[in-house]
Parts: structure tokens; C-alpha cells; sequence
């Protein structure tokens, strides 16, 4: 069943004292805490700062009724049960500028949302990823203080840098002034250890208006050890300063932290990427795998919930219609997610009658999107990889919804890409990027592109081709030789400027770049922002 409530309450002292002392509560203000709990956090505020009203909010009506006992013989507590987010009081309060000088929180991750509630809430919270309910309530306790007001809220690090929290970081650059970010395991946190994620402490002050805050710098720490750490300062903590400004100008608005200083400074620096010289797209969808869709053979990894392909069903002419194909060969082969290198077998199959397509055009469920990249020649890249990101070759077959389908706008880089998205240079590329195993379209985009010389594209073609026929001939690749193009991607890649290789970059991959993405970031060089398209 899922949560509506998802609540993970802070008992960690260390993290309780460090939060507090980034708030520094004063006298004779007011203090929201908008998803209150057990009330940990307003007693850790109060036993710093007694002489401070707090209005608790609690959506949980049992956990409203505990705040309601434990705080009904002080009148420094105010506790309302209310679904905060949607709370007309407080919505009013946003729209007048403001009204509390301080917040804290420790806001629900990943809560359930019904349907209907996620219109309202799309309406009241445009451009943000209402499926996350942390979001939505920094994005509302920040336009609930007074100028000047303060923040301190402990939420997942994903806000930093995926691609659906853009909005969210815009508001946060724009309207007040981030202190600070620290970064720690979520295991810190008692009886939570997230898999996809770490989590995040941020300190903010409302500004309005927006003076100053390009100059504002940014303090982000990171390597905690111990959950201690964060208040001493002690052990092994990597610490830099982020120019806000320059947060500002990246694309998607997005922090990425790594520790090696080559990848984070190719990602702030490239003047092309793969989105400037490639489509990167997402396939297919039948709406009813069950109905549409056929397995090569039922022992095949999740093929036994699958009807088997009929050989003599399959087809095997020339380029198919759009349209669809008539008779009783009408099962293409699609290339769906799983991590093969270069070739992927012919596992899966889909139906392409005339009526199944015209199916797929109409369903609700069915996603019928980029039709004109179906049968093309290009690289499939699965969108969800445990380890390394994988890449293979695709032609006259399609690709569905799990899968990133990368076309050249030159084929001559075709085999090129191919053996880039096979690399570790790659995959370590993309975990800057996005620190999570999801290769998204918008996150392949991303990818810096180095353009080959003439000697390096020819002699990357032959690996390629060598390692193609090998896949083909044996159903593998051989050891050496990915190590021997990991090695090539490394020099091209991160070697390029050290040892004087002419780099051989042809006029027309920068002929249409912005000059403004030549101006580089006033940051330390393990901070990598993306500079926007």
C-alpha cells in the first residue's frame, strides 16, 4: 500500500543540533514548521530559543492529536491539522509576501499523491514535480517568510541536479540566498537508508528583491563519515564555495559534485554535447505488453509471462510501413532494456499489423512517440543500468520506452558514439551528471562531446568494427579490447589538453554555439554546472 504520509521523523541529535544552529531562532518572532510529526524539531528550537511562537502544522490527523496533547499547556505552540500544501490560511499568506521569520522542517519523501490531488496541486505549484512532496514544501515554506527569513530544511540531495527539480532550483536562486548544503549518507538517519539517494541539509535567506544574490556564495560540504561530523567540522570533509550567479546561468540550474576534477571540469566546460550532434529519443509503448508483445523463447530473462514467437509470423522485407504491415508477417523485432554491449539478439518482438498500429495511435495507455526515429539506424541505450551504462546497435528494428535511441545527425559518428557509450569515460560522465543509474534522453543530451581528429575517428571505426564482428562471429566481446577503447575515450576524452593532441574540431559543430557558454564558472574545479544550450 502506499504512504500518504511517508514521514521519517529526525531523532539524531547531532543532526538536530547542527540544524538548529544553521537556523539560529531569535526572540519574539515566529517560526513555521509545516509537517511537524512527533514535534523533534520545534523541541529542539525551543530548548535553544524558548521566546519564539511556532505554528505546527501536521497533515496526520493521530500525529496532529499527539502535538495537540504534548504542546496544549504552552501557548508558544499553535498546532493545526491541516493538509499544509493545500491549507488556505497558508496559501494566503504566500500570496501577501510572507509572514514567518523562520522554518524548519524534516518534510515527507516520495508521499502518495492521489490523481486529483496532483491537478490542484500543479495548479498551485506550476512548473514543479508535484510527485515529490519535499519539493513542494520547500518551495512553499521559502515563499512563506518575511524577507530576510530563514530556512533549514533536511531533504533527499535528487533537488541538485535531476531533471524534473529545475523549477524548483530556479525559484530557489531566485528568491532568496542559499548558505549553505551539506551532504551526508541518508544511513545517518536513524531507521532510513534510501538506495537512491543521499540526503541533504540546506540552509537559505529569503530575499526579496533579488539584491545580491548573484554575488552570494554557496557553501557545499560533503564526505561525512560519522553523523557527528556535521556540527564539529571534524574529519575528512571536502568543502568549496559556489558562486550563486553562476548556478544561475547553468543549464538546468544544476550543482554536480565529484571528486575527480577532470570529468567535473569537462562537464562545465564542454562547448558541444551530445544533444548539439545527435537525437536522443525514447521508443515505443503497446499499452498492453501482454496483448502486442512476443519473446524469442519463454526461458529468456522475463519471457515466461510472454506468448512465444511464431518464426514464420516474423518479418523480414525491406524498411515497413508506418502504417503498419498487412498478412501474417507483421512481428518486428524491438530492442528493449538490459545491459548488452554493441549487438543485442533478436529477443523480443512486436506486433505491426495494420491494426495494432493503428492501436498503439489511438490508446490511451499506448505511448506512439518519435515514429520517425522507428527502424532508423542508431544506438540504443537502456534507461535504468546497475553498473556501467551499455550502448548497442540498432537498424530496421524499433526501440521501446525503456530505451534512449541516440541518431547521429552525421553517420560518420555513428560507430563513434557507439564505442564512447560503451566506456568508462562515459558512464562516469553520466554519474555526474545524474548520480543515479537513470540515463534519461535529457541527461544523454548532457554528455560532453569531443569531437575525433580524422586519425582518431578512423581509428576508432576500426575497434568498433572489429569489436561488431567479433559479437557477431563469438556472441562477445573480448577483454582487451575494451580496455583498449576505454583507453582511447580516456586520451581523447581527458588527455587531450595535457600531451598538445590536436583536438581537429570541424567549423560546423560550433558554428551555432553560444558565445555565452565560453564564460567558465568562478568556482573550485570540483564543481561542475552545466552551461545552458
Amino acid at each position: 500500500m502506499k504512504s500518504t504520509f511517508q514521514a521519517y521523523y529526525t531523532k539524531s541529535q547531532p543532526i538536530l543540533d547542527y540544524m538548529v544552529s544553521r537556523l539560529r531562532p531569535k526572540p519574539h518572532c515566529r517560526m513555521l514548521e509545516p509537517c511537524a510529526g512527533d514535534g523533534v524539531l520545534v523541541d529542539a528550537v525551543l530548548s535553544a530559543q524558548g521566546d519564539i511562537d511556532v505554528d505546527a502544522y501536521e497533515f496526520n490527523p493521530a500525529a496532529a492529536q499527539g502535538l495537540l496533547s504534548k504542546y496544549g499547556n504552552t501557548s508558544r505552540v499553535h498546532v493545526t491539522q491541516s493538509d499544509t500544501l493545500l491549507d488556505p490560511n497558508l496559501l494566503l499568506k504566500m500570496n501577501m509576501g510572507g509572514y514567518y521569520d523562520f522554518a524548519i522542517a524534516n518534510p515527507p519523501y516520495g508521499a502518495w499523491q492521489e490523481y486529483e490531488k496532483r491537478k490542484g496541486l500543479k495548479s498551485l505549484y506550476p512548473g514543479l514535480y508535484v510527485r515529490e512532496t519535499y519539493a513542494l514544501f520547500l518551495y512553499q515554506s521559502l515563499h512563506l517568510l518575511r524577507p530576510g527569513g530563514r530556512l533549514v530544511f533536511i531533504i533527499p540531495d535528487t533537488y541538485l541536479n535531476l531533471h524534473m527539480h529545475t523549477a524548483l532550483r530556479h525559484s530557489l536562486l531566485t528568491d532568496s540566498c542559499i548558505e549553505s548544503i551539506a551532504l551526508f549518507p541518508s544511513s545517518f538517519f536513524p531507521g532510513v537508508n534510501f538506495g537512491y539517494s543521499n540526503l541533504s541539509i540546506v540552509t537559505l535567506r529569503r530575499i526579496t528583491p533579488a539584491d545580491g544574490i548573484r554575488e552570494n556564495q554557496i557553501e557545499v560540504s560533503w564526505g561525512y563519515e560519522k553523523v557527528e561530523e556535521l556540527v564539529s567540522g571534524a574529519g575528512c570533509v571536502n568543502r568549496m564555495v559556489v558562486i550563486q550567479g553562476d548556478l544561475l546561468d547553468a543549464i538546468d540550474h544544476a550543482l554536480f559534485l565529484s571528486e575527480n576534477r577532470d570529468l567535473t571540469s569537462l562537464v562545465s566546460s564542454a562547448d558541444v554535447r551530445v544533444g548539439d550532434i545527435a537525437d536522443c529519443v525514447t521508443g515505443i509503448y503497446s499499452g498492453n505488453d501482454k496483448v502486442f508483445l512476443r519473446v524469442l523463447s519463454n526461458e529468456i530473462r522475463n519471457g515466461s509471462k510472454y506468448q512465444a514467437i511464431t518464426p514464420d509470423t516474423v518479418y523480414c522485407g525491406d524498411m515497413p510501413s508506418l502504417k503498419g504491415l498487412p498478412g501474417r508477417e507483421c512481428f518486428i523485432p524491438i530492442v528493449k532494456g538490459g545491459g548488452v554491449r554493441f549487438i543485442k539478439p533478436d529477443l523480443w518482438f512486436l506486433d505491426w499489423s495494420v491494426d495494432a498500429v493503428r492501436h498503439y495511435m489511438t490508446d490511451k495507455k499506448a505511448r506512439f512517440q518519435n515514429p520517425t526515429f522507428y527502424f532508423r539506424k542508431g544506438i540504443a541505450i537502456p534507461m535504468v543500468s546497475s553498473t556501467n551504462v551499455t550502448a548497442s546497435l540498432m537498424e530496421k528494428r524499433l526501440f521501446d520506452q525503456s530505451i534512449v535511441g541516440v541518431f547521429p545527425h552525421e553517420e560518420k559518428y555513428l560507430y563513434y558514439l557507439l564505442g564512447f557509450c560503451n566506456t568508462t569515460v562515459c558512464t562516469s560522465l553520466l554519474r555526474v551528471i545524474n548520480p543515479s543509474a537513470n540515463n534519461s534522453a535529457n541527461y544523454v543530451k548532457k554528455l560532453p562531446f569531443v569531437a575525433p581528429s580524422s586519425r582518431q575517428l578512423t581509428h576508432v571505426d576500426g575497434m568498433v568494427n572489429r569489436i561488431l564482428a567479433d559479437v557477431r562471429k563469438s556472441g562477445g566481446c573480448r577483454e582487451n579490447d575494451i580496455k583498449e577503447l576505454n583507453a582511447t575515450f580516456e586520451h581523447i576524452y581527458l588527455k587531450r589538453k595535457s600531451d598538445g593532441e590536436p583536438e581537429d574540431v570541424t567549423t560546423s559543430l560550433h558554428a551555432e554555439v553560444d558565445p555565452r557558454r565560453r564564460h567558465r564558472p568562478r568556482i573550485s574545479t570540483e564543481f561542475c554546472p552545466i552551461k545552458r544550450q
